[in-house]
């Protein structure tokens, strides 16, 4: 039966998302006395990340979290290389806001160890707790994303030969064969398949038990966004799907995804899995999908939180379809 998709501008939004409270400076990444003003500025601050979990404040109980910002004097007195700091903006203010990843051999050589340096948590788990408000969510997200690509790009794949950062952390530098490297952003479609009354949500093997969620996969070289939705969907499920419209896209820093939401147009039904991919997938009325998203399922199915596209997908479809 015809779809009637919903108009992007209902779309309903998310936790995670691309940060706006900033203004990134492009244009002064490669003025280095200007790095250097703003680096030992008073006012600057300082998001540590520790083997990729930040550092934040929090009570017992994690009711009350927050990141936990350092000032230039902090870092020093930690015994970090401020140099080393990536450049995530300036704030309403002008002043500088960076990020200082460390491995956890680094965290644990500073003064007072790894100890210091705690409470670390993964961003995702602030995320699933819903602990961080979303301006803090989406910075912690970009300088994730950031340390994340810092961490996988230390050797050049052309000649093998060690990068440096250049440019405030936004790009790296092959010391051999001046190879430049940039941040990646991988995009993949990420889909709310629906035949007009139903929507089609998969458990993945990697998921946690009765947890389901929209369906998803890697751009290939030579495909638009369209193209990928229609081979993926086919690839795991057997479906052959129609009609595929843009919704809305969110930054995935896990490690540096650029999620691209929509709603496709099943024409077939029948499913037919790619088991090393999927462990089940089903097709839902908008009212399981309302119980599911309230915790109620007479199954215990869950879905994804609000902090994800995945959620403002499948709530589109439950506001959408069946109300």
């Amino acid at each position: 039966m015809p779809v009637d998709f919903p108009d992007a501008k209902d779309f309903p939004q998310f936790s995670i998302r691309s940060e706006h409270a900033l203004d990134r400076m492009a244009e002064k990444r490669g003025d280095r006395g200007w790095l250097e003003e703003r680096l030992a500025a008073g006012g600057s601050r300082f998001l540590l990340l520790a083997n990729l979990s930040l550092a934040v404040n929090s009570n017992a109980d994690r009711s009350e979290t927050s990141l936990r910002w350092h000032s230039a004097g902090e870092i020093g007195k930690l015994g970090l290389d401020r140099t080393r700091a990536i450049l995530l903006g300036c704030d309403a203010g002008g002043h500088g806001v960076f990020a200082v990843s460390l491995s956890e051999a680094e965290a644990s050589s500073v003064p007072g160890g790894m100890d210091a340096l705690k409470p670390l948590v993964d961003l995702r788990s602030l995320a699933l707790q819903g602990a961080l408000s979303s301006q803090d969510l989406s910075v912690a997200g970009m300088a994730r994303a950031l340390a994340a690509w810092h961490d996988v790009t230390r050797w050049c794949g052309r000649c093998g030969a060690e990068t440096r950062p250049r440019d405030a952390g936004w790009r790296r530098e092959c010391t051999a064969c001046e190879q430049e490297f940039f941040p990646r952003a991988d995009p993949a479609a990420i889909v709310l398949i629906t035949d007009g009354t139903r929507c089609l949500l998969g458990h993945h093997k990697r998921y946690a038990h009765k947890f389901y969620s929209t369906l998803a996969g890697f751009v290939e070289p030579g495909e638009d966004i369209e193209a990928c939705v229609r081979r993926e969907m086919r690839e795991e499920t057997g479906i052959t799907v129609g009609e595929v419209t843009y919704m809305a896209s969110q930054p995935w820093p896990f490690p540096h995804l650029l999620m691209v939401g929509c709603w496709a147009q099943a024409l077939t039904t029948k499913l037919t899995l790619e088991e090393d991919e999927l462990h089940d997938a089903r097709w839902f009325t908008a009212e399981e999908v309302r119980r599911m998203m309230a915790g109620n399922h007479a199954d215990g199915i869950t879905v994804p939180g609000p902090h994800s596209i995945a959620y403002a997908l499948i709530k589109s479809f439950a506001d959408r379809c069946g109300a």
